[in-house]
């Protein structure tokens, strides 16, 4: 599936991903709307990763363009309790999005967007005081579902075959596939990465660009991933397209492109990189042009 996939991220100001062609949002940071203008129309889903400000200060005014009877469907980490007292300040503050639709989402817990596609809730590490039973923070998984018939019966006349489903249903015959179309990692130590293995698109915060860089942010604070930890642990897995973003504002365009060329030919990384640079929105991501 060719996705168009727009979006603004930078470390402690704003995140947002809009998927034209599903309707979807993950995250909602400032300027979404503004950004978007008649395209936030078209969302009808939005998925929050956790409820840090710079991840969701848009939705307010993001909601009151778009709600309408039972839409937006939003979703958030069910522990998340900043995210559940915003949904009751908006409904008092502005009656037109009482029919909006606000959801927790509990670890592997799933939502249908399409027929055929539903979308994953996956607890990460990134709030550092959660507790382990605790959904503070949410990474997401976009999964496709198609149909084929078994493979015990690809061989066997149409005539039988017919026979076959009209005195069992053809329900029986087929064997459900399932693709991990794309990943949305959401503000994320890089702790958790071989959960990608086989995704399709992933799109993954990478703040810092080496573990130098962290160790100088108070440790208390929530966590985050380093560009080279992300690139040497995905060199690993089979992922088609990379996604980077979220990336600190402490660095140039320069210093960021240079980091991903080097980290790339020093992993052996052969898929194509997209980077969203620090304060600059990037529109259909995947025509530009891969970094490396």
């Amino acid at each position: 599936m060719n996705l168009t996939i727009t979006g603004y991220s930078t470390a402690l100001f704003s995140t947002w991903y809009f998927i034209e062609e599903l309707r979807l949002l993950f995250d909602a940071g400032d300027g979404v709307a503004p950004t978007l203008l008649q395209k936030s129309r078209k969302i009808d889903h939005i998925f929050l990763s956790h409820a840090d400000r710079d991840h969701l200060t848009g939705l307010l005014r993001l909601n009151e363009l778009i709600a309408r009877e039972g839409l937006p469907h939003l979703y958030f980490p069910t522990d998340a309790r900043s995210i559940s007292a915003l949904e009751v300040f908006s409904k008092q503050f502005d009656a037109r999005v009482s029919q909006t639709s606000w959801q927790g989402l509990a670890h592997q817990q799933s939502v249908a967007i399409q027929k055929d596609m539903y979308v994953q809730a996956l607890r990460n590490n990134h709030v550092a005081n959660a507790q382990p039973q605790q959904i503070k923070s949410v990474s997401y998984q976009l999964y496709q579902l198609k149909h084929k018939l078994k493979a015990e019966l690809a061989g066997l006349p149409q005539e039988q075959l017919t026979q076959m489903a009209l005195a069992g249903g053809r329900e029986i015959m087929l064997e459900e596939i399932r693709s991990n179309l794309l990943g949305y990692s959401g503000d994320t130590p890089a702790d958790q990465l071989a959960q990608w293995n086989h995704t399709g698109i992933l799109i993954h915060e990478a703040t810092f660009l080496n573990r130098q860089d962290i160790k100088e942010v108070d440790p208390t604070r929530n966590r985050h991933s380093t560009l080279e930890e992300v690139l040497r642990d995905l060199a690993q897995l089979k992922i088609d397209t990379l996604i980077l973003g979220h990336f600190s504002s402490r660095y140039s365009a320069e210093e960021i492109d240079s980091a991903i060329k080097r980290y790339c030919q020093q992993y052996k990384i052969q898929i194509p990189v997209y980077r969203l640079l620090p304060g600059q929105v990037q529109w259909n991501i995947l025509q530009s042009q891969p970094v490396n």
